[in-house]
């Protein structure tokens, strides 16, 4: 098996099973250059029970980068709450009013949980080898302390006391240590050996035969991207690369030869719910940075560009250095010291003794006054407040690695899926080659001796023959009785249905024009098509097209020959693959929007949207459809003549779409919004600079048409 996915920041990983590594490496090497090899990461798979062999769980994925010395590298940090089992240092713990003890054999083992909200430490030491030249005393809870002959402090004198003023130095007998926490740095750069990717069990569900787990295809795109980049996945399957670029705001191309892919795809991106992750390029962004970096918020306007990523949660990195550089320790210790000092020196009077900071005793004596019991009570919160804070001071200013796969998310907003397209199917077609070497086509023109040539325009007429061509209503389906071959230049065969009822009806001719295979049927070819019709005494023309340019969507009539645009289904590419039952709606005529302008206020206009005109074949009149068969419209208030934009879009239907919409995203909906959504009149908005509105109409079955109006 492989898999490719591949990054406009210059990287491609590609998963393989073991049988393919070394084949896949080496052409990978030829393409890319042994020097663009990144890494070759080990995944772990599926486990199977093998009675003859070892069974093999091991997948890889070979990264290559267009330029190995330039690629974009995000680490993927893996935090690791505690330290080992029975660890031979980490044996202390921290208790949330700063009192510490040594851990029990039990706790050690784990056969006893920790208290929570205790930290882990150790001893750790502050003396480096070399002597000082500068004087390296320090006073530590009235005792003098130097490093030792031919040794110095870890840092400057300064930063010792700093350090001291922070809580984290503590005496042992004749030595002084700092506290060395377990969560100082209590994490790991993701190695290539992952052991937490199998599939099954309480992963992600499978849905498609050959689907990736979301955690491999999710590191590598958080590894090699940054939110706004560009993934290319030509290997869809059940879409869970454009699933997870979706969650991490990446742009997306993805590609599949099948229909089937292609559909689970599509309703795995619409109906799936994403967290909502706060921009760093937004107001809330910034208060949030500000917040956790204990800055003042700037004050520079915000896009909500998603190139800026997103606030991350990070993982401090405390170092020695890091504590004894923060002078904001400095300031919070005189700011708690106007107040711990007066309770001292009250608490000192209360119980007639002198004690200093560091002989104040965690828990009061029994016999002590009321007085003084209350005066070590305040004391004592008002000296946890101030390491509570010197701690907040020391993670934010400390260095840090971001989590990039840890986002703050917004819990008050659910992400939907952006917009998307599905373009086309194209058709499978399997070259060989014959005796020479040379390429054959069976798409092109066939030689002798080898195969059949592919007759588009007669592979189309059998599926129009077998399926008929459905409207907007089961009842109003043409069924085709023949089809005849035409010797015409648009005209390529004849179809004859009955109008009206099948036992007294009158049977009326159809010509049929089929356009291009690839390609889009412009309103000069529907003109011509019809004018061959009218020479032909046909009754009605059925051009059948997989697409229609903007403006044959307003040509619907030439003198007495009705012409119905029959959409074709993409399926039909692939129909040398299918079996045709005729039961599909491989060529589907939706009519023309029945529109009205209306006047507004202040010079606006609205669009009210009455239905759909639909030929009836029972009756062969053209009449509006009602609003019940539209799924959703859209308005291009200022249409270019080139892309349709969408710029206003409604829904209706004669379900409950609201419904549908607050169990697809389970969550409420405000009411008085999609009420403005929910209708056949848009809003009021201004004439358009350029003359002309489109108004594009979905119906249940998922076909579009569009039509272009002019507005004065």
């Amino acid at each position: 098996m492989a898999r490719d996915l591949l990054t406009d920041s210059g990287s491609i990983f590609v998963q393989i099973g073991d049988e393919n590594m070394h084949r896949v490496r080496s052409v990978m090497d030829e393409i890319f250059g042994e020097e663009n090899f990144v890494s070759q990461i080990s995944i772990q798979k599926t486990g199977g029970f093998s009675q003859s062999k070892i069974g093999n769980i091991t997948d890889y994925i070979l990264w290559y980068a267009k330029k190995a010395d330039q690629v974009k590298y995000r680490p993927v940090i893996q935090l690791i709450p505690e330290p080992p089992i029975n660890d031979p240092n980490y044996v202390l713990i921290e208790f949330e009013d700063f009192t510490f003890r040594r851990m029990t054999s039990e706790e050690k083992s784990r056969r006893k949980s920790l208290a929570e909200r205790t930290r882990i430490f150790r001893y750790g030491p502050l003396k480096s080898d070399g002597a000082s030249k500068t004087n390296q005393t320090i006073e530590f809870e009235g005792k003098t302390f130097l490093p030792g002959k031919n040794s110095h402090w870890k840092t400057h004198v300064d930063g010792m006391y700093r350090i001291g003023q922070a809580g984290k130095l503590v005496r042992l007998g004749t030595t002084i240590y700092h506290r060395l926490y377990w969560d100082s740095f209590s994490a790991k750069t993701l190695d290539n050996i992952w052991l937490d990717t199998q599939s099954g069990g309480f992963n992600d569900p499978k849905i498609y035969v050959v689907q990736t787990t979301i955690k491999v295809i999710q590191r590598c795109i958080l590894m090699a991207t940054d939110p706004g980049d560009l993934i290319l996945d030509p290997t869809c399957g059940s879409g869970t690369t454009a699933y997870v670029a979706e969650q991490w705001g990446r742009r997306w191309i993805t590609i599949d030869t099948s229909r089937v892919a292609l559909t689970l795809a599509r309703a795995r991106i619409m109906g799936a719910r994403y967290s909502y992750y706060l921009l760093a390029d937004s107001r809330d962004g910034q208060l949030k940075e500000a917040k956790i970096t204990r800055k003042a918020p700037p004050e520079a306007p915000t896009q909500n560009n998603i190139r800026q990523g997103f606030v991350y949660e990070r993982v401090p990195h405390i170092t020695l250095k890091s504590i004894a550089n923060n002078v904001e320790i400095d300031v919070i210790w005189e700011k708690f010291q106007k107040t711990l000092e007066p309770l001292r020196e009250q608490l000192n009077k209360a119980l007639k003794q002198n004690l200093e900071e560091w002989e104040i005793p965690r828990e009061a004596n029994d016999k002590c006054s009321n007085e003084a019991k209350n005066l070590h009570s305040e004391w004592w919160k008002r000296r946890i407040d101030r390491q509570k804070e010197i701690d907040a001071s020391i993670a934010a200013k400390a260095d840090f690695e971001y989590l990039y796969d840890k986002p703050y998310e917004d819990k008050k907003k659910v992400q939907v899926a952006g917009p998307f397209t599905v373009e086309s199917l194209s058709p499978h077609r399997v070259l060989t080659v014959d005796e020479n070497d040379e390429l054959i086509d069976t798409v092109a023109e066939s030689k002798e001796g080898y195969g059949e040539e592919q007759n588009f325009a007669g592979m189309i007429l059998e599926n129009l023959k077998t399926a008929g061509v459905q409207q907007a209503h089961k009842e109003d389906k043409i069924n085709l009785s023949s089809i005849t071959p035409w010797p015409g230049y648009y005209i390529c065969a004849e179809g004859r249905y009955i109008e009206g009822d099948t036992e007294t009806g009158a049977e009326k001719r159809a010509a049929i024009f089929i356009g291009p295979e690839f390609g889009t049927v412009t309103r000069p070819d529907l003109v011509s098509a019809a004018r061959e019709a009218g020479d032909g005494d046909f009754d009605v023309l059925i051009a059948c097209a997989f697409n229609y340019d903007a403006h044959s969507s307003e040509f619907d009539k030439l003198g007495r020959i009705p012409v119905l645009k029959a959409r074709m289904n993409a399926d039909l590419h692939m129909a040398d693959d299918l079996k045709n039952t005729g039961k599909g709606n491989l060529f589907v005529i939706f009519g023309e929007p029945d529109i009205d302008i209306l006047n507004a206020e202040d010079d606006q206009i609205q669009v009210k949207i009455n239905g759909v005109d639909v030929f009836h074949p029972n009756t062969g009149e053209v009449r509006s459809d009602g609003a019940d068969g539209i799924a959703c419209w859209f308005i291009d208030t200022d249409y270019n003549e080139e892309s349709f934009f969408v710029r206003h879009a409604y829904f209706l239907g004669a379900n409950d779409p609201y419904k549908a919409l607050k169990t697809t995203l389970k969550a409420e909906i405000n009411q008085d919004t999609w009420d403005t959504l929910n209708s056949d009149t848009s809003r009021p908005f201004d004439k358009p600079t350029s003359g002309r509105i489109a108004v594009k109409v979905i119906n249940h079955l998922g076909d579009e048409v569009m039509k272009v109006f002019r507005v004065q």
